[in-house]
């Protein structure tokens, strides 16, 4: 089968980077779903592994954890799935990817994909839905419907997770939302997700909380580059509110800091329940089902905001490099093998 892969971590500028593959077709394990790729989502997450992570000597690394397709055989002990549904995941950190025509993932934590949607509508959406899901009701603890008189500030709100926690946040919430951006474009974006207000982080962040009525915020979400905003946030984030991460701080942050206050910290990965294998694994596929009947009743929407075709190693090495300049808006998506 065709896949894009690596066998050594190199610049994507390098064209070695990614790579054109043929390889042996998977085979589902007794949990597995066999799926035919038709669209495949990139997210930060590929490009850190390429860049971290080394192959192990004839053995390729496929990367992907976003897509979208159609079942082709499943394994003994699946439920729930037939042969031929079209179905969305993010799939797992510890397999391999999906940048591939086949692709195998525990099925518990798939979902139908919304009918409402193309494939390349719907690949853009499993990741950045399960980790914004998670953080807002698992990790900063935010109650369905709940949120009255509280307050969400979204650090970096129009990328892939931040477009949908604000949508999530505004749907399901009555939390005040405000997302930061820091362009025109991805400040109007933003607002039409459905955030209350927008801030600039590349300016000093109290001024303009207090200019939108909001000197203090209940609940944090940083999604990118925390530890340069770290001494704002904990300046901004009102006693014995949360805070939630997702990336990875290039320098220590001081959690004294919120001692004072009593401020709770925490950490979102959506990859945490299919790498070791909780009990409540199943939740991931639930969540995206939920999602999906969203989406279908039209009260979420794609956060698709560019795509590439076909997929393979040169439009990957394209994408990559789009997500490493840091100013992407919403989600790149790549649809189709060719012939």
């Amino acid at each position: 089968m065709k896949a894009v892969g690596y066998t050594q971590s190199l610049p994507i500028s390098h064209p070695e980077a990614l790579l054109d593959l043929q390889l042996p077709e998977p085979q589902p394990g007794p949990l597995d779903l066999l799926v035919r790729v038709a669209a495949v989502s990139v997210n930060p997450v590929d490009t850190k592994v390429r860049r971290n992570r080394a192959p192990q000597p004839g053995q390729p690394e496929v990367l992907g954890w976003d897509a979208v397709g159609t079942v082709q055989a499943l394994g003994e002990a699946v439920t729930g799935f037939a042969v031929g549904d079209r179905v969305y995941y993010a799939g797992a950190i510890n397999r391999p990817g999906a940048n591939a025509e086949l692709h195998v993932v525990d099925h518990r934590i798939v979902a139908r994909a919304p009918v409402s949607l193309s494939d390349a509508e719907a690949a853009a959406l499993p990741l950045t839905a399960i980790t914004a899901w998670e953080l807002l009701f698992d990790r900063l603890g935010v109650a369905e419907g709940g949120g009255a008189g509280d307050s969400l500030l979204v650090l970096g709100a129009a990328g892939g997770v931040g477009s949908m926690l604000v949508q999530l946040a505004r749907e399901l919430t009555q939390l005040h939302i405000v997302g930061t951006a820091s362009r025109p474009e991805t400040q109007d974006w933003v607002r039409g997700l459905g955030a209350h207000a927008v801030v600039d982080h590349t300016q000093p962040l109290r001024p303009q909380l207090v200019a939108a009525g909001l000197p203090q915020v209940s609940h944090i979400a940083s999604l990118t580059h925390t530890d340069q905003h770290w001494p704002a946030l904990v300046d901004a984030v009102a006693p014995q509110g949360r805070i939630a991460l997702i990336d990875d701080p290039a320098t220590p942050l001081d959690v004294m800091a919120l001692k004072r206050k009593s401020v709770s910290l925490h950490w979102e990965l959506m990859f945490t329940r299919s790498l070791f294998g909780t009990p409540d694994i199943a939740e991931q596929g639930r969540l995206l089902a939920r999602v999906a009947a969203l989406v279908d009743a039209g009260r979420l929407r794609t956060t698709l905001s560019q795509q590439l075709s076909p997929i393979c190693a040169a439009t990957l090495r394209e994408a990559h490099a789009l997500l490493e300049s840091g100013r992407m808006r919403g989600k790149l998506v790549i649809s189709g093998f060719g012939g």
